[in-house]
């Protein structure tokens, strides 16, 4: 695995992010509006050509570090950090970002590879890189920082046909919690963004129909990514002496809140 910088070196400090995800979506929205907030940032993904464009988009004056990494491989994230740690030389924030619905369909024709597949990504994956983001903000001096979760509204309530997506978006809402409770005595906090109906290539879906609860299809409305990434914005610039433990982000008519 290897790292792309750009304006690694330079003097002027700032506040530095790890944006896991950052190759398209929510991911890429959040890291270009911390990129144009003044952050420097390390950009992981899978691949490469995709963390690179974010890179670009961000503009010639970002600080970006780009490392591609499989948040499911330990040594993958172990690499991510410590190239983080040598570039930036510390850690402010943990955008835990990186997700997959999976395969949708019936509880009892989902397959256990494809049920282990999000489970890895999802919540292991989660894991790994609060850990690793834990153990260096609890090392560093000055000591503390800010880890947010990508939950989503499946935290929450679920879809049709989505087990092993909502159980893991469950699962990290207990992540949440215990990293925030664990991290008090070190100045680290942590929270969670559930995001509804984001227009990405996740939820290309829903401007087509999408599967109901009562059994019917139908078109959901979506909202930009660059609304949730404001949101995120602004859980990640505040003192760490204040914390925005749960924050739900949704298209304002999109069916959940009541019957629809």
């Amino acid at each position: 695995m290897s790292g792309s910088l750009l304006n690694c070196a330079e003097d002027s400090p700032s506040r530095v992010a790890v944006v896991t995800g950052a190759g398209s979506g929510i991911g890429r929205a959040v890291a270009l509006a911390l990129a144009g907030a003044g952050w420097s940032v390390a950009l992981a993904g899978r691949r490469p050509e995709p963390l690179a464009e974010t890179a670009a988009l961000a503009g010639e004056r970002a600080r970006a570090l780009t490392v591609p990494a499989d948040v499911t491989r330990p040594e993958d994230v172990d690499a991510l950090f410590s190239s983080v740690r040598e570039c930036f030389g510390r850690l402010d924030l943990l955008f835990n970002n990186a997700g997959t619905f999976g395969p949708g369909g019936p509880v009892e024709d989902l397959a256990y590879e494809d049920w282990r597949g999000v489970v890895d990504v999802n919540l292991t994956g989660a894991f790994l890189c609060a850990q690793a983001a834990y153990r260096q903000m609890k090392e560093q001096h000055p000591q503390g920082g800010r880890i947010i979760n990508n939950g989503s509204i499946s935290a929450h309530t679920p879809r049709p046909h989505s087990v092993a997506y909502t159980a893991t978006k469950h699962a990290i809402t207990g992540l949440t919690k215990s990293l925030s409770l664990d991290g008090r005595p070190y100045r680290i906090a942590c929270g969670q963004i559930d995001i509804g109906n984001a227009a990405t290539d996740m939820t290309e879906r829903m401007r087509t129909g999408t599967l109901q609860a009562n059994g019917e299809l139908a078109v959901e409305p979506v909202m930009a990514a660059g609304d949730v990434a404001r949101t995120v914005l602004h859980m990640a610039e505040l003192p760490l002496e204040a914390n925005v433990q749960f924050a739900t982000v949704m298209a304002t008519a999109m069916p959940y809140v009541g019957r629809g």
